[in-house]
């Protein structure tokens, strides 16, 4: 019999199903007529949802220790993951493997996207769940099924559907479309269930198959190698711009944009499982792999990029053989070890990013370096290290072999991303109207936390809305670097870049274990330099310096978010050296800033004496968080506008005229909260409401805090 099915011909006359060419003897020599179109598609969409469950877990578990600062007791929803493990249990096994209980499954696995419909964060956390429960459980099913038939189209479906959702993912710039609002969310809902529906009508899940026997894997070390690989895949390929934003520094050489160079990325991708997987089993290649995770995290810009890409057509190329490992194994035992790997790993990377809020954390602090070691080795067991006992295998297809209807599906979906590239291009997108005074601009500083709402549903549409409603020429987001994979890999800074029509500033790289502190302009950044603040105790603190060209004029931006109020030393470092930017910048300069400090206190008058610096507005005593400083500017307006449920706290701006010679001018030094008594031009946008005192706690963007307010020369100074 001829294992490789790609070479098998058939003429059209001897299309059967397959059931027919089973129950004749034929399953292997016509086995190639089935894997027909209908099949591969059908299969790619439950693919598609395995992934879209798989990715949306995670962000849904961080949402409740991300709103309390703490381990919050709901991350236990992880374990449903552990599904595989009932199958441990013989009777199990089988029951599962029944066409009607396994159609029930699929059905339930599906209907679990409409979790994100649910009325309540913790329902829609319940059901997400659940559905990753069960889509672990068909997983079993159908990978160890006695079908290689089926064998072979759960595998190649589940690549399909991954490039589908990166394809998805480029259209929506970075956001799955399946979490992305009700209607994508219904579309898919409506399609997989299609698909489960015709599967189920089909038949093709009771097929015996001949077998023979073949060497087992040892399954301690191809459990804990698959469980590496599916972390490696999701936490740098989950999307393809995170690469971009592993080696992003400071302009003019900040290296890569996330569009259009994440083509690269998806090119890589498909040209490792399409060619390179014949090269799985070497050494060499491992070592390659290894080189170039190296080479990715420590090298910047073009150098890592280029090691990022390398590392992507490794990590494909493995995909074949280690399924096909992992399918010789106990599935029960096998794929709960891979999940436990793979939970250790996900784990060990947020404690590396939040270790000042966990047990443990100083022994994993900015340690990402042990993580990659780990994976290494985890993936070299799982490649090389073999037994000599036979177990039954299936020989009517290689699971390692794409047929050509497998190829032209996954060559579709690689062009669908490249269109979605295509589709964004903007040659006009910096291209904003004129403005009335080119010396006039608005800074704004938000903390954006994550891009999900206080509610746990993304919350983009609505905060490119207000941040768009602000008029800000230049924006700070703070808590921005959702690019992890337990932040849904998402891309906020591109997103809103492309939609704002703004230069983006991500910085500091998102594998410098901070929580991000990206900026937003209109006008083009000349340069600047990401900074990881002194920190010896707390966590690590972000901040950024940059030069803007404001039609001409050069301004300086400091940009921060400071560390926790609990780490004093920490604090009165981050203070002195952000004070000392301040005082070494030769051009006009605004300091947007997360201080966790009060008005008056030794952090305040560091910026405000050694940093030589003013308050926007010193008689603002209720601020906690963020501050807006300048100097060698005039200031014009300032404003506080409610989160509207957006985050936990609220947006401050800004407006500043630049002076026509900075050393002789004199400041607004009166404040005025008529909008009447000031030029229409300089008013905040109305639709914020007027001048309104004390916090404003309606689930709606409103001045709140004793804002806005508007600067003025008094008369006779």
């Amino acid at each position: 019999m001829d294992a490789d099915f790609t070479q098998l011909r058939s003429t059209p006359s001897k299309i059967k199903t397959e059931k027919e060419h089973i129950e004749n003897g034929q399953s292997v020599k016509t086995g190639c007529n089935i894997i027909n179109i209908r099949s591969v598609i059908r299969e790619s969409v439950l693919g598609y949802v395995f992934w879209s469950l798989f990715q949306g877990l995670g962000p849904m578990i961080w949402f409740y220790p991300l709103n309390e600062l703490e381990i919050s007791g709901y991350e236990v929803f992880c374990l449903l993951w552990l599904s595989p493990i009932v199958t441990c249990i013989s009777p199990i096994f089988h029951l599962i493997q029944h066409p009607w209980v396994l159609g029930g499954l699929r059905l339930f696995m599906v209907g679990c996207i409409a979790s994100f419909q649910a009325p309540t964060t913790l329902q829609r956390l319940i059901l997400l769940a659940l559905g990753n429960g069960a889509a672990m459980l068909v997983l079993v099913a159908t990978l160890w099924k006695d079908s290689t038939y089926q064998r072979y189209l759960t595998f190649w479906g589940l690549m399909v559907g991954f490039f589908a959702v990166l394809a998805g993912r480029i259209w929506f710039t970075s956001f799955i479309p399946t979490w992305w609002d009700n209607p994508t969310n219904s579309a898919v809902l409506a399609v997989g269930l299609i698909a489960t529906v015709d599967k189920i009508m089909s038949g093709g899940d009771s097929l015996p198959v001949q077998k023979i026997s073949s060497p087992r894997p040892y399954w301690l070390s191809t459990g804990v190698g698959f469980g590496s690989l599916l972390y490696l895949t999701h936490w740098i390929f989950g999307e393809v711009s995170i690469a971009t934003r592993w080696v992003v520094t400071g302009y003019p050489d900040h290296g890569p944009q996330p569009n259009p160079w994440g083509a690269s990325i998806l090119i890589s991708l498909a040209f490792g499982i399409l060619v390179c997987c014949r090269f799985s089993a070497s050494k060499i290649w491992w070592i390659d792999g290894a080189l170039s995770l190296v080479g990715l995290y420590y090298l910047p810009t073009w150098q890592g990029f280029a090691c990022a890409n390398l590392l992507a057509i490794y990590t494909m190329s493995i995909w074949p053989e280690m399924i096909d490992r992992l399918s010789r194994c106990p599935a029960g035992p096998t794929l709960t070890l891979s999940v436990v790997t793979y939970l250790v790993e996900i784990f060990f990377s947020v404690w590396t990013v939040a270790y000042n809020f966990v047990p443990g954390g100083e022994f994993t602090r900015e340690h990402t370096d042990y993580l990659i070691g780990f994976m290494v080795v985890c993936l070299g067991l799982g490649l090389f290290t073999s037994s000599s006992v036979k177990v039954p295998g299936h020989t009517a297809f290689s699971l390692k072999k794409p047929n050509g209807t497998v190829k032209g599906a996954l060559l579709c979906m690689v062009l669908l991303g490249l269109g979605g590239f295509l589709s964004r291009q903007d040659p006009n997108r910096y291209n904003h109207p004129v403005k009335y005074s080119p010396k006039t601009f608005r800074a704004a500083i938000w903390t954006y936390h994550f891009g999900y709402d206080n509610k746990g549903w993304p919350s983009l549409e609505r905060s490119f809305q207000l941040l768009n409603d602000t008029g800000a020429d230049f924006i700070t987001l703070l808590e921005s670097d959702a690019s992890k994979p337990f932040l849904g890999n998402n891309d906020l800074g591109m997103w809103l870049g492309e939609r704002l029509g703004m230069y983006v500033d991500f910085g500091p790289a998102t594998k410098d274990h901070t929580w991000g502190n990206l900026i937003l302009s209109k006008y083009p950044i000349v340069k600047s330099k990401h900074h990881l603040l002194p920190s010896p105790h707390g966590e690590l603190a972000p901040g950024i310096t940059a030069t803007v060209n404001y039609s001409g004029s050069l301004v300086d931006f400091v940009v921060t978010h400071m560390g926790n109020d609990r780490d004093v030393l920490d604090r009165e470092l981050q203070a002195k050296f952000l004070a000392n930017e301040l005082k070494n910048s030769k051009n006009p300069a605004v300091f947007l800033g997360y201080v966790t400090s009060s008005p008056g206190s030794r952090d305040y008058y560091q910026f405000i004496n050694q940093g030589q610096v003013k308050d926007i507005d010193a008689t603002d005593r209720e601020r906690w968080c963020e501050y807006i400083m300048y100097k060698k500017l005039i200031r014009l307006g300032y404003a506080r506008v409610s989160h509207g449920g957006l985050s936990d706290t609220e947006l401050q701006m800004a407006t500043f005229q630049i002076p026509e010679d900075t050393d002789h001018y004199k400041d607004n030094d009166k404040y005025v909260t008529d909008p009447n008594k000031v030029d229409e031009k300089h008013r905040f946008n109305e639709r914020f409401g007027r001048y309104t005192v004390g916090h404003n706690w309606i689930e709606e963007h409103r001045f709140h805090m004793s804002t806005p307010k508007y600067f003025i020369h008094r008369e006779g100074s």
